[in-house]
């Protein structure tokens, strides 16, 4: 006879590295077997992973190939997919409310939903955070998005095959790129568009000379790129830029962005056609102070070990949006976990083992991060980093192939974690194939 209980309901919202993660295990196991109704929340139709952007803006990564599909990863691995943005949360009723969703030309595809949960999971990462700087919202680009990377490399192609048709000579920041902050984003970023300027130069665009004419400028307030790893990553990693001929601007505050480019706090002003503002992380502003949650000055969610919020059991944060400790950070000095790729991955594969033990009644474990490591990928020229923690049980910084190697193996991981080995082993196959017939950089 078939039970007439209703299954566990659990919500996720944001299907970013760790929601989408999340969706996809508990999906295959407690949603397979109908023990739970697992339903995804998100407001883009398709998965990138995040660290990705910069070779989307940059035009070194095939989009097509590398996304995923909300709404078949769903019926493939036993989960709902609602596509809409979250705006409110009834923790008394257990409701999250979800905005209507418009199309291009403001039609409302989907209207205005409430839905029930009896767990919900928070992952709905970070936006970059630009300090009330004037300017940055008329005339900086960021990268939070597939459409904020899409819409700069639209862009970058557009004023190359712009300074190639003009009879006139070129303005003083034409082809000149600034990228404001200097982390992995803005380093990554920076690498890549060294090469893939020069090729998209180099499909006809003869009248642009790349190595006199296109620029990229790299500003950081700090007094090093990478100021959030180690010393001598950084130092490494800004040689290898200048190699490549990237100007670095360290302990440089900005004080705005103009129309044509960015004014510094000391009166310097660096002319640029494109400016990416890659500086500082937040959480989503409607997180501040949501249904009574706790929050710190970044809009992060704080959590306890358990990674459930500090005034709610039944809500779990995961990802960049939560805040939640570190005690072995800092040498011992404690500190909270950062916003990074495999934070998300571990978070993901705690709390779904957490939501297991909770159906069964059994007393939750803490969440302890493991460190291990940062990997920086500065395009074809080189990759760096250092491997610390569970791997080594110490640090040891590592260059060139091997550490393109771990560098890659990071989002193998995240594809494996999705699609299991088999679909994940034939997608690579076929993108390296792919990669012969087609050109290297995408030039539309």
């Amino acid at each position: 006879m078939r039970s007439t209980i209703a299954p566990h309901r659990i919500v996720i919202v944001g299907g970013g590295a760790g929601g989408l993660e999340l969706a996809t295990r508990l999906g295959d196991t407690l949603g397979k077997r109908g023990q739970a109704d697992i339903t995804l929340i998100d407001k883009n139709r398709t998965h990138v992973w995040k660290p990705k952007l910069h070779e989307i803006a940059s035009g070194s990564m095939d989009l097509s190939a590398h996304e995923v599909d909300y709404l078949a990863q769903a019926h493939w691995h036993h989960f709902h997919y609602r596509i809409g943005e979250m705006t409110a949360l009834d923790r008394q009723r257990r409701q999250v409310r979800v905005a209507p969703y418009l199309d291009d030309e403001g039609r409302e595809v989907t209207p205005d939903r409430v839905f029930g949960y009896d767990t919900l999971v928070l992952a709905i990462g970070s936006l970059s955070n630009d300090f009330g700087t004037p300017g940055v919202g008329d005339f900086a680009l960021k990268l939070e998005s597939k459409a904020d990377a899409q819409r700069f490399h639209a862009r970058m192609v557009n004023a190359c095959i712009r300074a190639h048709a003009q009879p006139t000579p070129l303005r003083p920041e034409q082809l000149h790129v600034a990228i404001i902050g200097a982390g992995a984003t803005g380093v990554e970023l920076a690498a890549e568009l060294h090469r893939t300027t020069r090729q998209v130069v180099a499909y006809g665009l003869d009248r642009v000379d790349a190595e006199k004419d296109i620029q990229v400028n790299l500003i950081e307030a700090a007094e090093r790129v990478l100021p959030a790893l180690p010393p001598r990553l950084s130092a490494a990693t800004e040689a290898l830029l200048q190699k490549l001929g990237v100007l670095v601007h360290t302990t440089a505050k900005v004080a705005a962005v103009l129309p044509d480019g960015v004014l510094l706090a000391d009166g310097r002003r660096l002319p640029a056609e494109l400016v990416v503002w890659a500086a500082g992380v937040k959480a989503a502003d409607f997180l501040k102070d949501l249904a009574g949650l706790e929050s710190n000055r970044s809009n992060q969610l704080v959590v306890r070990p358990s990674l459930q919020t500090t005034r709610d059991d039944d809500i779990f944060v995961i990802g960049d949006c939560a805040a939640c400790a570190w005690p072995e950070a800092n040498g011992g000095k404690g500190g909270f976990v950062p916003p990074r790729a495999q934070a998300a991955h571990q978070q993901a594969s705690h709390v779904a083992a957490q939501i297991k033990r909770r159906l069964r009644g059994r007393a939750l474990k803490d969440y302890r991060y493991r460190d291990f490591g940062s990997l920086v990928s500065l395009g074809e020229f080189s990759t760096v980093g250092n491997m610390m923690g569970g791997l080594i049980g110490g640090s040891l910084m590592v260059e060139g192939a091997f550490a393109r190697l771990m560098y890659v193996s990071l989002y193998k991981m995240h594809e494996l974690a999705l699609h299991g080995f088999p679909k994940m082993a034939l997608d690579t196959l076929a993108r390296l194939i792919t990669r012969r017939t087609e050109p290297h950089v995408k030039l539309h």
